[in-house]
């Protein structure tokens, strides 16, 4: 569990405070506080509760940590709830960062996988004149930079992606490329469900008259809806050639399979020359004027021999074998 609490007056930060001083300081005026919290125990969230008066559904969200994206408003304050994912070891794992808003007041909550938001804060406190504006600069910036982890994933799965399409067309189909493009179609499937709500939730934050963010500060959320739209038709497209390299594979699958049967026809037409002179033999007659000459058996031989190989090259020009 991490915490980490700063106040800002003007802008600019006043200091550490931690979570038995925020009432004192959120009566400053022209200030606001960013909390930051990882995993914390339901103890933590219900002094965080008490604190900043947050709506008990809200906080009971938040410590369930399996929700939906979404935006909800509760009074006077904002629940929001975003998707959060990391590549570890070519493979996504997905998290989720919970946003408490309010008119002097920004709560992060982080479950699962997620990046810490140190660098967010950092390149934020560079921009007192931006600060100043409230906890509305403060929130874009974190949901900015979310936004902006997408790519790399997106970066990640393409390679896998580049990857598998070599090995269908290198290598023989094989069960391993099938199942790793159905593995990421369906990773690309979940990040489309990751994103798609975000666009959603920039339109309430832009248009919404109920919400306390200056106006100018609501331009910011148009730039990572612009985001989310660029990511999207980047794995719409991703999707259409991955379900093209499936056809593919399944192509290369048939006409395999193919060769392989022409192979087996092949062979059986140059079997059924011998089994059919042989079973002539095998009816036992009484009366088969080829018994009684001794050249009979290895001239009968020597003709399933010439017929064959005269058979073989035939399939063989023909390329059945």
């Amino acid at each position: 569990m991490i915490m980490k609490g700063v106040a800002y007056q003007h802008g600019i930060s006043a200091g550490d405070v931690d979570i038995e001083h925020i009432s004192d300081a959120i009566k400053q005026p022209d200030s606001f506080i960013w909390l930051g919290l990882r995993e914390p125990n339901p103890q933590l969230l219900a002094k965080i509760q008490d604190v900043f008066g947050l709506h008990e559904l809200a906080v009971e969200d938040a410590h369930s940590a399996h929700q939906r994206p979404k935006i909800e408003e509760y009074g006077d304050s904002l629940f929001i709830v975003l998707h959060t994912a990391i590549l570890v070891n070519e493979g996504i794992e997905f998290g989720e960062t919970h946003f408490f808003v309010g008119n002097h007041f920004l709560v992060t909550v982080r479950h699962g996988a997620s990046l810490s938001h140190s660098k967010v804060r950092a390149r934020c406190e560079a921009l007192p004149h931006q600060m100043a504006k409230g906890p509305g600069f403060a929130l874009y910036a974190i949901m900015d930079f979310i936004v902006d982890n997408y790519m790399p994933i997106l970066d990640g799965l393409q390679l896998r992606f580049d990857a598998l399409e070599s090995a269908i067309f290198t290598h023989h189909p094989s069960r391993q490329t099938m199942e790793g493009l159905y593995e990421l179609k369906r990773e690309l499937i979940q990040m489309q469900g990751v994103i798609m709500p975000v666009t959603d939730i920039c339109n309430v934050l832009m248009h919404s008259n109920e919400i306390n963010i200056p106006m100018d500060v609501r331009l910011y959320f148009r730039d990572i809806a612009d985001h989310i739209t660029r990511i999207d038709r980047a794995i719409d497209g991703m999707r259409e050639m991955l379900i093209a390299a499936m056809q593919v594979h399944l192509t290369f699958e048939t006409v395999r399979q193919n060769e392989v049967v022409k192979r087996l026809a092949g062979w059986g037409a140059i079997l059924a020359i011998p089994t059919m002179l042989f079973s002539l033999y095998g009816m036992n007659f009484r009366h088969m004027p080829e018994l009684d000459w001794e050249y009979s058996y290895p001239l009968v031989v020597i003709g399933v021999l010439i017929g064959s190989l005269l058979l073989y090259w035939r399939l063989r020009r023909a390329g059945w074998l």
